[in-house]
């Protein structure tokens, strides 16, 4: 495939698209008793909050779990429900979701944080996991399930778009790399291997879109979200029109695209119920759950950069205009019409430290990081010249490709398992440099690096961050990421705040990890070994993935005593 700069044609589905944000309303929980019309709402400002309601709650609508926490506006956590689902693995390389498990998940996580805090909630405002995509039949029913960021069945539909030779103008122009996560090459992997599904799809929704509608009776997707599409042009606010050729869908087939800090007036008679909130309480559509971290961590001033490591990892900096660099390293993601960030996400985070567990300590049990930290303690910085390139679950930033996997360089008979530990956790540490370097790259200024995340807990992980970016690192105190981005985000939209600028007061540093010298020259010595090594590994990473479906998959049997 090659497709010309102007895209691929259009397959229109035959019975037509149902009217943007025009929908009947199946917006219901099953749970809510039989489904019946309600009248469509519109989004719009509200204005003159009632001065006795200061609360709004955050829902983070996360890939594993949805988290809604209450805040005030001084930034207290006033009460928090978490509910958890699986994420389904049908296949190699399909992750996926149940869009009513998830709805579900949302609507008690709210009702059990209504109960607990009971009236004078002003508002709710929505984070969500970026890159999801469903499929909605003329009815809303979903045709499809959520597949998610971490989905990489469209691999070779991403290949062949970033090889085409205007895939980097299209990724400079919807800030969106050309990977498998994105939306875009999934909805081509659905034109080209599930056509007849793909004809019968009337509206392709993400997921924070679908509980949105599902709550309100409106179909709209903000900003944020869409700029994590590779559908919409972040410098002209609007779907792509070369992109929705690629992925053989129309406008129409999309929701409004509307700004993060959009307030939709009101919830249905049966989500009002289901929630326990008054009809009338105001919903503020938010954003992605990236620059929304960005947000709840205070880093919303240009050259304050958010680090997270969880099971993933991130390095993102907040800008005033949308831009991506040449070379395409980074991604940019809109927080607000003024504010957006520009980063990269690696998907091997805190998974590279449970691997490490599984593999080389299992004695140390499920719950054996603290034992597996410090066997890596013992181990020199530098790991003794090993080298780990931590791509388990391949790789996003810098590279942007998911060819990518795991290896060991550098291995000698003197090498221990302290030294694959600890080069392990480097591994991760220097793929952050190598997007932060990618950040600069994108002529963005760094002055401050504030990080997140479970990894935050362990000193020597903290440490090794600090000596591998070579800057200090500050780690903030008490707030929940993207579920306080939000409510800031709602607290701004509402009028209850000024400015989400106040979150860099609100944000508490309870500790400021300094590198050390001789450690952060070590790592930089090594920096550019491990961006070389990708690069000379790109042939037998193609190799693998193509010898990977005749390997067997189970070992050999047994042979039978003599």
């Amino acid at each position: 495939m090659d497709f010309p700069p102007g895209g691929a044609p259009h397959d229109a589905s035959p019975s037509g698209p149902t009217p943007c944000g025009v929908l009947p309303a199946w917006v219901t929980s099953a749970a809510a008793g039989p489904h019946r019309p309600h009248r469509r709402r519109q989004g719009g400002p509200v204005t003159g909050p009632d001065q006795r309601r200061r609360v709004v709650l955050g829902v983070d609508i996360g890939t594993t779990s949805t988290k809604t926490v209450g805040y005030d506006t001084d930034g207290h956590q006033l009460a928090s429900h978490s509910v958890g689902y699986p994420l389904d693995e049908p296949h190699p390389g399909y992750a996926e979701q149940d869009p009513q498990l998830i709805f579900d998940a949302v609507v008690e996580t709210i009702r059990t944080v209504v109960t607990e805090l009971g009236t004078g909630i002003a508002g709710l405002s929505f984070s969500t996991a970026m890159h999801s995509l469903i499929g909605l039949d003329p009815d809303g029913v979903p045709l499809t399930p959520s597949v998610t960021w971490a989905d990489s069945r469209a691999s070779g539909q991403a290949e062949r778009l970033r090889a085409a030779p205007w895939g980097l103008a299209l990724h400079r122009r919807t800030g969106t790399p050309v990977h498998p996560m994105a939306p875009l090459p999934k909805l081509l992997w659905y034109a080209e291997q599930e056509p007849t599904l793909h004809a019968r799809v009337a509206h392709w929704v993400g997921i924070k879109d679908y509980v949105l509608l599902r709550l309100t009776d409106t179909l709209v997707t903000d900003h944020s979200v869409a700029s994590a599409t590779g559908l919409m042009d972040i410098h002209q606010l609007a779907w792509d029109a070369q992109a929705l050729r690629i992925a053989q869908i129309t406008e129409e087939q999309l929701p409004r695209l509307v700004p993060t800090t959009t307030v939709l007036p009101g919830l249905t008679a049966r989500a009002a119920i289901a929630t326990g909130l008054p009809a009338d309480t105001p919903l503020v559509v938010g954003a992605g759950d990236g620059p929304l971290a960005n947000l709840g961590l205070g880093a919303v001033r240009p050259g304050v950069v958010a680090c997270s490591i969880g099971t993933s990892g991130a390095m993102r900096v907040a800008v005033e205009r949308p831009a991506v660099d040449p070379l395409g390293g980074v991604f940019c993601y809109a927080l607000t019409e003024d504010r957006w960030v520009v980063g990269g996400a690696i998907n091997n985070g805190g998974i590279v430290l449970q691997w490490a567990g599984d593999a080389l300590a299992p004695e140390f049990g499920e719950h054996g990081e603290e034992e597996l930290l410090a066997l890596a303690a013992t181990a020199p910085v530098g790991s003794g010249g090993l080298i780990m390139l931590p791509y388990l679950l391949s790789e996003r930033a810098p590279h942007w490709s998911a060819l990518p996997r795991g290896a060991y360089v550098g291995l000698t008979h003197g090498h221990r398992r302290e030294h694959l530990v600890r080069a392990a956790l480097e591994g991760v540490c220097q793929q952050l440099a190598l997007v932060l370097a990618s950040v600069r790259a994108a002529g963005n200024e760094v002055r401050e690096v504030r990080a997140s995340g479970g990894f935050a807990r362990s000193p020597l992980w903290r440490q090794m961050l600090a000596d591998a970016l070579g800057m200090p690192v500050r780690f903030p105190a008490g707030h929940e990421g993207s579920s306080f981005g939000a409510a800031l985000l709602g607290m701004q939209a509402l009028g209850l705040i000024d400015s989400i600028d106040v979150a860099a007061d609100l944000v508490r540093i309870d500790e400021t990890v300094r590198p050390e010298p001789a450690s952060a020259a070590t790592y930089a010595a090594l920096l550019p070994l491990h961006s070389e090594l990708y690069d000379a590994l790109v042939p037998t990473f193609a190799s693998l993935r193509r010898l990977a479906p005749s390997l067997p998959a189970e070992p050999p049997p047994t042979p039978a005593p003599m």
